[in-house]
C-alpha cells in the first residue's frame, strides 16, 4: 500500500465526512466511500458500493462506474471517473459481482441507447463526475453528472428507491431505464444471460416491467414499479438495436427507454422505484406500505435514523480514524443479509416456488465461508433478534432444498465456496440460548447437512476414507479441515441436545483432519485415494476456488485451521516450543515472486489479512504460552491494515466479516473458535467500549494508555479483580460487565502465560 496516495485519500475522505456531517451521534462517523476502490493495481479496496441502503435492507441504490461490472463486485470504483447510471441492487464486498438491477440514469440532449464501441455499449449515457461534487452518508448519496449539469440525489427505504434529479433548463431532459444493465456477460464467473425482460407504459407517470436471467445466481427474477413525481411528455422504447416511440410495452432480452421531458432550470423531478422477487403487484404493494408519499429529505432522515438505532448498540471512543474505521464497519456488518420478503411476506424460495414468511422476513445473501467466523458471532451479541431470522431463514432452505445454505443469494443456492458453515451459525446460537427457532427441528438441519452427499461435501468419500481425497474432490485439504470443524460443531449441539450416539459420530469425525497431517513435511498435505501423498508439494503455492488442494490459501495459511482442538494441533507439532517456532515462521516468512495470486493480500509473512483463512491466526499465541506476540501482531494488523480511506480493506470486505474483525479486535478479543463461546484476548486499541445487550445489560471495555506504541498488556482486570487469562467467555460477556486494560509499550511476559491459564480446551 503506498502511504503517499492512501494519506491522501484519508484528508480527501475526511473533508468530506466534514462537510456533509449527518445529525446523530454515531452516524456522523460512517463514511460510505471507506472500501470502495484500491490506490494501486497491488491493492484490494473492499469492493463496497456508497449508495444508499437500510440495515438489512433489500434495495441498495448506488452508482455504477462499469458498463459491465465484474471487478470490483460492487459496481462501484473509486478510481473510475465516469457513472453510467444508478442501479438498485448491490453487493457488499464480494469477490463475485450481482445483481444491478433496474438501472436509471437522467440526461439531456439526443437519446443515445447504443453509442459507442461494442466494449462500451452504454457509453452514449454516462457522464464524468468528480469526487470533489460526490457525498455519501447513512441514507444518502449525491452526485452532479458533468455531462449534463444534472445533480443525482438518492435515498431508500426497505424495498425502495427514490431519486430525485435535479435539472437544467432543457426541452430535450430524459430519464433512461436500463434492462439489459448486468454484471459482465461475457467475462464473469458465472454466465450471466437475460433469459427475458418487459417494460410496460402504464400511464404518463408510471412504468412496470420485469427481468428474469441469470449470472451468479442462476436463476433469478425481478418485478419494478416505478413512478414519476412529474408526467413525462413522451417515451422511447428500444429492443436490441431498434427504437419504439411511443410505444406502451415492449418485451425481449435487450430492453431500454427513454422517458422525455421539457425541465426548467433547476427544476426536480423524483422517480420512487419499488422493487419485489415476486410480482409487480408486489412491488407497486411496497411503495404503497414505505413510501406513499415524496417527501425526500424526511425519507432519508427516516433512512439515518434507522442507521442511528442499529450502530449505538455500541458506543465507543478513540481517535477520530479510529471512530470512522470502526462504525463504517459496523454499517457494512450491518448492510446484508437481506430481507428478501416483500411487505407482506411473499419470497422466491430456493426451489424458485413463491412462499410466504408469516414474520414478514426471509434473509439472503448469506456469504457464510466469511461471514461465519465474526460476523454472526457479532450478530448474537448485538442483533440477538436478527440471528433468529437468519436461521429461521436458513432452515426454510434446508425445508424446500434437501440442505442448509452454503453460499446462498437471492434465495438461490449458488455452491460458491467451501463447508457448511450455517452449521457453526446454527450451533453458536443454539449453545447461547438465543430464542425464537426450534432446536430439535434445526439439529435435524444441521445432521441432515452434515450425512447427505451435495456438491463441495462427498460425505460417502469423507465416511470411507476419513479424509477428502485430491482425486475425489478438488480443494481437498481445506475441505477436510472445515468439514471437520462443522463436524465439532454438530458434536457440541447434539451432546446439549442429549444425543450420545450421534456425539460419538460427529466428534470422531472432527478429528480427521490429522489424517492429512504429514510428519515430514509438518503441513496438512493432500492425499490420494490410494492413501498416498499428493506431490509434488510446495507449502507456498497457492490455489483459488479449484484445482489445488487449498482453497484461495496455501498450505501455511491452512496449516492453523483447527480452531475446534487447537491444543491438538500444538501437540501434532510437538508442543508449544515448536508450535510457537512454526507460528515465527508464518509471520515472517516472505513469498517468492509469482506464488501469490489475486485472492490474497494484506501479507504479514505468510499471514494474509485480506482473506478469511487467516484471519484467527493472529490470537493462537494466547493458547501456546506467548500471548504478547498475539498483542503486537493483532495491533499492526488493527493499526497498518485498515484505515479510513477508500482503500481502506486489505482485501474484499466480504459482507462484513472484514469489518467484524475489526470491531471485535479493536475492543481487545476476537472469537478463534467461532461457535464455542470463548474469546481470545487481543490488543485493544480503542480507550473505551460499550456493549449493549439488551435486558438493561451492558459490557464495558476500558483500555488505559492505549496507543500504536502501547500495544501490548501490563494487566487485565475483570469485574474489579485482576485477571490473568488470555480468554474471557461468552457468560461474561452476556452476564454484563466491565473489562480492564493496562497497556504498555513492552511486553508483560508474567501476564497470561502460566500453565493453568492457557485455554487447552476452551468450550461450554
Amino acid at each position: 500500500m503506498k502511504k503517499v496516495l492512501s494519506i491522501g485519500l484519508v484528508c480527501f475522505s475526511s473533508l468530506v465526512l466534514a462537510q456533509t456531517k449527518p445529525d446523530g451521534t454515531f452516524v456522523q462517523y460512517v463514511n460510505p466511500f471507506i472500501g470502495t476502490g484500491a490506490v494501486d493495481k497491488n491493492s484490494l479496496s473492499g469492493s463496497n458500493f456508497p449508495g444508499s441502503t437500510v440495515p438489512f435492507g433489500f434495495v441498495q441504490l448506488s452508482p455504477d462506474t462499469r458498463d459491465a461490472p465484474d471487478d470490483p463486485a460492487s459496481g462501484y470504483d473509486y478510481n473510475d471517473k465516469t457513472i453510467v447510471g444508478f442501479s438498485h441492487n448491490h453487493l457488499s464486498g464480494t469477490g463475485v459481482a450481482d445483481l444491478f438491477d433496474v438501472l436509471m440514469m437522467p440526461t439531456t440532449g439526443d437519446v443515445k441507447f447504443n453509442a459507442g464501441t461494442p466494449d462500451k455499449p452504454h457509453s452514449g449515457y454516462s457522464s464524468a463526475f468528480s469526487h470533489k461534487e460526490e457525498t455519501a452518508r447513512p441514507g444518502y448519496y449525491q452526485v452532479m453528472l458533468k455531462d449534463y449539469n444534472i445533480n443525482a440525489e438518492l435515498t431508500s427505504t426497505s424495498h425502495v428507491g427514490l431519486h430525485r434529479y435535479t435539472f437544467p433548463q432543457n426541452a430535450q431532459s430524459h430519464i433512461i431505464i436500463d434492462m439489459d444493465h448486468s454484471l459482465d456477460k461475457k467475462r464473469g464467473y458465472w454466465s450471466c444471460k437475460i433469459i427475458g425482460a418487459e417494460i410496460r407504459v402504464v400511464d404518463d407517470h408510471t412504468i412496470e416491467g420485469y427481468r428474469i436471467l441469470s449470472g451468479w445466481a442462476k436463476l433469478r427474477k425481478i418485478y419494478f414499479h416505478a413512478e414519476f413525481s412529474k408526467p413525462f411528455i413522451s417515451t422511447v422504447l428500444a429492443s436490441g438495436g431498434k427504437t419504439y416511440p411511443d410505444l406502451t410495452i415492449i418485451n425481449g432480452s435487450n430492453l431500454k427507454a427513454a422517458l422525455n421531458f421539457n425541465t426548467a432550470d433547476k427544476e426536480q423531478i423524483m422517480v420512487k422505484v419499488g422493487l419485489s422477487p415476486v410480482s409487480t403487484e408486489n412491488a407497486r404493494m411496497n411503495i404503497k406500505a414505505e413510501l406513499p408519499g415524496w417527501d425526500f429529505n424526511a425519507t432519508s432522515s427516516q433512512s439515518s435514523a434507522q442507521w442511528e438505532k442499529e450502530l449505538s448498540k455500541i458506543k465507543i471512543d478513540g481517535t477520530l480514524e479510529q471512530k470512522q474505521i470502526f462504525y463504517t464497519g459496523l454499517y457494512h456488518a450491518f448492510t446484508q443479509p437481506n430481507n428478501m420478503a416483500d411487505v407482506n411476506g411473499d419470497y422466491q424460495a430456493t426451489d424458485l416456488s413463491i412462499a410466504n414468511a408469516p414474520d414478514k422476513t426471509h434473509y439472503s445473501t448469506f456469504s457464510l465461508w466469511d461471514t461465519y467466523r465474526a460476523a454472526h458471532p457479532l450478530y448474537t451479541l448485538i442483533q440477538p433478534e436478527k440471528t433468529t431470522a437468519f436461521i429461521n431463514s436458513m432452515m426454510r432452505q434446508y425445508d424446500s432444498y434437501g440442505y442448509l445454505p452454503i453460499w446462498q443469494l437471492w434465495g438461490d443456492e449458488n455452491y460458491c465456496m467451501i463447508g457448511n458453515h450455517a452449521i457453526p451459525v446454527i450451533v453458536d446460537a443454539a449453545l447461547k440460548g438465543i430464542p425464537g427457532f426450534n432446536v430439535e427441528k434445526a439439529y435435524a438441519a444441521i445432521k441432515g447437512s452434515s450425512l447427505t452427499d451435495h456438491p463441495g461435501s462427498p460425505f460417502t468419500a469423507w465416511a470411507k476414507y476419513q479424509y477428502i481425497p485430491e482425486d475425489v474432490e478438488s480443494q481437498s485439504v481445506s475441505i477436510t479441515l472445515e468439514v471437520a470443524y462443522d463436524d465439532w460443531c454438530v458434536a457440541q449441539l447434539a451432546k446439549k441436545l442429549g444425543k450420545d450416539e450421534d456425539y460419538d459420530l460427529f466428534i470422531k469425525r472432527s478429528e480427521f483432519y490429522k489424517n492429512l497431517y504429514n510428519t515430514k513435511t509438518g503441513f496438512f498435505q493432500a492425499k490420494l485415494k490410494d492413501g498416498s501423498w499428493q506431490e509434488p508439494f510446495n507449502p507456498q503455492s497457492y490455489g483459488g476456488n479449484g484445482g489445488s488442494p487449498y482453497t484461495e490459501a496455501n498450505a501455511w495459511q491452512y496449516f492453523w485451521y483447527v480452531p475446534q482442538n487447537v491444543s491438538g494441533l500444538i501437540g501434532l507439532v510437538g508442543g508449544n516450543t515448536a508450535f510457537n517456532q512454526k507460528l515465527d515462521t508464518f509471520f515472517t516468512l516472505r513469498d517468492k515472486p509469482g506464488e501469490v495470486n489475486g485472492n490474497a493480500s494484506g501479507f504479514i509473512g505468510q499471514y494474509a489479512h485480506g482473506n478469511e483463512p487467516s484471519h484467527h491466526i493472529t490470537y493462537l499465541y494466547d493458547f501456546s504460552g506467548q500471548p504478547w506476540k498475539t498483542q503486537f501482531y493483532v495491533a499492526k494488523v488493527l493499526n497498518e491494515l485498515y484505515n479510513n480511506s477508500s482503500s481502506g480493506y486489505s482485501g474484499n470486505e466480504d459482507c462484513g466479516q472484514m469489518s467484524s474483525w475489526y470491531t471485535f479486535s479493536s475492543m481487545g478479543f476476537y472469537p478463534v473458535n467461532p461457535a464455542n463461546g470463548v474469546y481470545a484476548i487481543g490488543s485493544p486499541i480503542l480507550k473505551h467500549a460499550e456493549i449493549s445487550l439488551g435486558g438493561g445489560k451492558t459490557f464495558t471495555m476500558d483500555a488505559k494508555n492505549v496507543g500504536k506504541n502501547n500495544c501490548y498488556i501490563q494487566s487485565v482486570k475483570l469485574n474489579g479483580k485482576a485477571y490473568g487469562k488470555t480468554y474471557i467467555t461468552q457468560n461474561d460477556i452476556a452476564d454484563g460487565g466491565k473489562l480492564e486494560f493496562v497497556m504498555g509499550s513492552k511486553p508483560n511476559k508474567n501476564w497470561g502465560t502460566k500453565p493453568t491459564d492457557v485455554p487447552l480446551a476452551w468450550g461450554y
